[in-house]
């Protein structure tokens, strides 16, 4: 690639695109919906939660100096992060939070980049990620998610109208601001009924003395707080 395709990919990639119609923001909103409050498409769809609440772990852990030994994606839509260091102290209470909060937080973000115009800055990012995402994966099936997640992503980018591109970011984001809203009321129903003593709001407990039900709590606010928060942003309100 010579420097001037090189410099033309760079000024796409950090470049600003028009913003979309209203009615386009309003059906990819409901689209996302639909995703999320359907029984059936929610079986398939939360997968992409379940990446964003591992990846959250992880990078946490990273950030947080912890060693991560790998990460785990189940076809039951449960996953697992595994990391290595201090079993407490804040790093590990960073890391431990950072679950539930993460789809809605990368929804926060994504609805942030998506109203300042930047739609391909925000699919090559999801892209890497998981590019970065998948070094880590330690099963076969989180494997093929993560693949298959990685090249949607490129292959709407790269190939696809602006439009198309639009549509597609803006369905993404919307998912990971009403889709994380969902987890947290499972979890408590869950707890509620069966008590899922090893969820990350058990172990949270078990690190800092405070309730688990204060840490479920939290995660409704900061889920219902970025659904707003995002939701603002991407109407233009």
């Amino acid at each position: 690639m010579d420097s001037t395709n090189a410099a033309d990919l760079w000024d796409r990639v950090v470049g600003t695109q028009p913003d979309p119609t209203t009615w386009l923001v309003a059906a990819t909103g409901l689209v996302a919906l639909s995703a999320v409050v359907s029984q059936i498409a929610w079986r398939i769809a939360r997968n992409a939660i379940t990446i964003a609440h591992e990846g959250g772990h992880g990078l946490v852990a990273l950030v947080s100096g912890r060693r991560l030994e790998g990460i785990r994606l189940h076809s039951d839509t449960s996953g697992l992060t595994v990391s290595r260091g201090k079993p407490t102290g804040l790093g590990m209470i960073l890391t431990a939070a950072a679950g539930y909060t993460a789809p809605s937080l990368l929804g926060l973000a994504g609805a942030w980049l998506l109203a300042a115009g930047h739609i391909t800055a925000l699919l090559w990012g999801t892209t890497a990620l998981l590019a970065l995402m998948l070094v880590m994966i330690r099963n076969a099936y989180g494997v093929l998610t993560v693949v298959v997640s990685g090249a949607a992503f490129f292959l709407v980018s790269w190939l696809t109208e602006p439009d198309v591109q639009a549509a597609f970011a803006y369905v993404v984001v919307w998912f990971l601001l009403l889709g994380g809203v969902r987890p947290p009321f499972e979890l408590q129903r869950k707890r509620r009924y069966s008590g899922a003593h090893d969820s990350d709001p058990d172990q949270l407990a078990r690190l800092t003395n405070v309730p688990a039900t204060i840490w479920l709590l939290l995660f409704h606010v900061v889920s219902l707080s970025s659904l707003i928060g995002g939701g603002r942003w991407l109407l233009g309100l």
